[in-house]
């Protein structure tokens, strides 16, 4: 015999069932009257009525429980509607109606985990896109931001929130030439000043639908540091071809210089050596100015370790005397201590040739829990703005003998250490310089 699942009481055959119960005693009951002698028409009719009262009060119970049963699928079903998927069905039935109630719940345990399921991308895609350094704005149809993450709140509101702004009362607040470029939709590079900082961002705009209304999305994104460790990585390669053929030049001037001389020595002509030994010595200013930038494009990476602040200043001030500005942190610094050497000592040689008084020279050093800032300070004559913004780049110098790489190979170093530079005149006069460096695995957002 097949086996499987009994078959359920339909509703259909109970209402048979209680209809032909109510039939059967309605018509026995007239017969056993009419036995009794009862007239035909009476007997008939109090059959019929006694059938129509016994078919309502055993229908009574299975209606109003279909009517219970009717009204919380109706119920589950507008909760489906609004969106909630929380509320299962308690139906006990042996019926179709159980059945339907089953299937719903079934359906109900689904939605839930798809929406479960949704909520947690989406939670992960917003952890994403707000940890980004990425900025990203959302505009729609009637200007309004309606999303925007960390990065742009930062880069355009000072980290206030921006939901339910206008575009056009934060654009006020922003440098001009952003506000320009974000207001006339422009897709590229853009540079603005921030003070005295220079930045470059790569702007980027896109139009799309979204529940039937036009929506504009922009993304910021910030190249000054990639831009730089590109335009140094040219530099590099520039100063090596440069070396390489001055060096290859250089060499044989030198020897023939040497060899010169000693002729003249035997042919007993002072005027011949004393030009042998001018050539000779240029051959060395050269072959120093060669190996300063050598240095500088063959920087290695940072070999970081902890070093003690007292050792460090000790190291420091026979080389360039200045006044250390507070007190030394307990906690050691860590860095590439030759590599910082060599950056502070020629941001103290700067500060030393800016006509700063060695008393006004000072070196500040702080930590906190993310990074290690050192600060050098004069009391010289600063920079103009247009010097701020170049003194960074290799070559340029505002020095009669200078050679334009003391700043640029500062900005190496603390790149190296994946830390950040900066400049500033100071408001009473002098310069001051700020050298930021992370803790170990600590890194910067850019």
């Amino acid at each position: 015999m097949p086996s499987g699942p009994s078959p359920r009481t339909s509703i259909e055959g109970k209402l048979f069932a209680t209809v032909l119960l109510s039939v059967a005693l309605g018509t026995s009951i007239p017969f056993g009257l009419l036995r009794l002698g009862a007239h035909p028409i009476l007997a008939w009719s109090g059959g019929l009525l006694l059938a129509l009262i016994l078919a309502f009060a055993l229908l009574r119970p299975i209606t109003r429980n279909l009517n219970r049963a009717l009204q919380s699928l109706e119920g589950g079903l507008l909760n489906f509607r609004d969106g909630d998927f929380s509320i299962s069905l308690a139906l006990n039935r042996d019926d179709q109606l159980g059945q339907l109630a089953e299937l719903y719940n079934e359906v109900g345990e689904i939605l839930r985990r798809e929406r479960a399921h949704i909520h947690q991308r989406e939670l992960l895609l917003d952890t994403v896109i707000q940890s980004s350094p990425l900025a990203l704005l959302l505009i729609d149809q009637s200007e309004h931001i309606i999303y925007a993450n960390t990065s742009a709140r930062h880069m355009l509101h000072d980290g206030k929130p921006l939901q339910g702004h206008l575009l056009g009362q934060i654009l006020p607040l922003c440098p001009p030439e952003l506000a320009q470029a974000i207001e006339q939709k422009q897709d590229g590079l853009t540079s603005y000043l921030d003070g005295e900082r220079s930045h470059t961002l790569h702007i980027s705009n896109s139009t799309f639908v979204l529940n039937s209304q036009k929506h504009r999305l922009i993304l910021l994104r910030e190249m000054t540091r990639e831009l730089t460790r590109a335009e140094v990585q040219v530099w590099k390669k520039v100063i090596r071809l440069i070396s390489h053929e001055l060096n290859n030049s250089l060499a044989p001037i030198s020897s023939m210089a040497h060899s010169g001389k000693l002729l003249s020595e035997k042919i007993d002509s002072q005027q011949l050596a004393g030009v042998f030994d001018v050539i000779a010595e240029r051959c060395r200013h050269l072959t120093e100015f060669t190996q300063g930038y050598a240095r500088f494009a063959k920087l290695p990476p940072p070999v970081c370790e902890e070093v003690p602040w007292s050792g460090l200043i000790t190291r420091l001030q026979p080389l360039h005397p200045f006044q250390i500005h507070g007190s030394l942190p307990s906690r050691p610094g860590y860095f590439d201590p030759t590599q910082l050497e060599q950056a502070l000592l020629n941001l103290l040689k700067n500060a030393a040739e800016s006509g700063s008084a060695v008393e006004d020279i000072t070196l500040q050093v702080a930590t906190d829990t993310h990074g290690q800032l050192l600060t050098v300070r004069d009391r010289g004559t600063g920079m103009s703005d247009k010097v701020l913004q170049q003194a960074l780049l290799p070559f340029y110098s505002t020095k009669p003998q200078g050679v334009g790489l003391g700043l640029a190979l500062c900005r190496e170093i603390i790149d190296a250490h994946n830390g950040q530079i900066q400049l500033h005149n100071r408001a009473e006069g002098g310069l001051q310089v700020s050298l930021w460096l992370p803790w170990q695995g600590h890194h910067p957002q850019e």
